[in-house]
């Protein structure tokens, strides 16, 4: 009895051993078990981008032009109205484009009879790609139709400023104010500055 009760007592005793002993090299309360922290996953940070100006276009313009010389007997004005056609190529910051336009004009001289019938445009324009808006500056040749006592037509320069929105991806609104020139038209003698402002609507094709 004596010996069978010493091992009743000693398996006893060896149990709760044995069950801590695995609970620690199991890692248990002595030895917590060690997590792995998730890696964080890089995101791009999202970059602005202007708007894609490439494509061929045409529209229409509407506005206003005076007339500038010595040798008339006032500075005559009026109604400018036509039509244009272009190309503009987006190159990222900068859009290079070429254009022709023409507009007929109520322009008239009534004292000295000169009327200004049309100015024909072959432009060079150079803007900035700001996204939704398109600010440039533009260049090129003239030529002007003019009738009554001085029935001719002459090529001069031009130059100018502009600036164009894009409402949609096909049709964009702008303005234009055009500086031009013309030495000696047509041998007359007569020297004709003209400066022109208009609205215009262009759509992309």
């Amino acid at each position: 009895m004596t010996t069978t009760y010493k091992m009743v007592r000693t398996s006893i005793l060896a149990a709760p051993l044995a069950l801590a002993a695995g609970m620690a090299s199991a890692g248990g309360l002595s030895e917590p078990v060690e997590t792995v922290a998730p890696t964080p996953v890089p995101v791009a940070a999202p970059v602005m981008t202007g708007s894609d100006w490439t494509g061929f276009y045409a529209g229409g313009q509407l506005g206003y032009g005076q007339l500038d010389s010595d040798d008339l007997t006032e500075d005559p004005d009026g109604l400018t109205y036509g039509a244009h056609a272009g190309y503009l190529y987006d190159m990222g910051s900068w859009v290079l484009g070429a254009e022709l336009d023409i507009d007929g004009t109520e322009i008239e001289d009534e004292t000295a009879d000169v009327a200004v019938d049309a100015i024909t445009r072959a432009k060079l324009r150079v803007g900035y790609d700001a996204g939704n808006w398109l600010p440039y500056v533009t260049a090129g040749v003239a030529q002007a139709r003019v009738s009554g006592s001085l029935d001719a037509d002459d090529t001069g320069g031009f130059a100018g400023l502009g600036a164009e929105y894009r409402v949609s991806d096909s049709i964009r609104v702008g303005a234009e104010v055009l500086q031009h020139q013309f030495e000696d038209f047509d041998g007359s003698g007569v020297d004709i500055d003209a400066t022109t402002a208009a609205a215009r609507v262009s759509f992309q094709f």
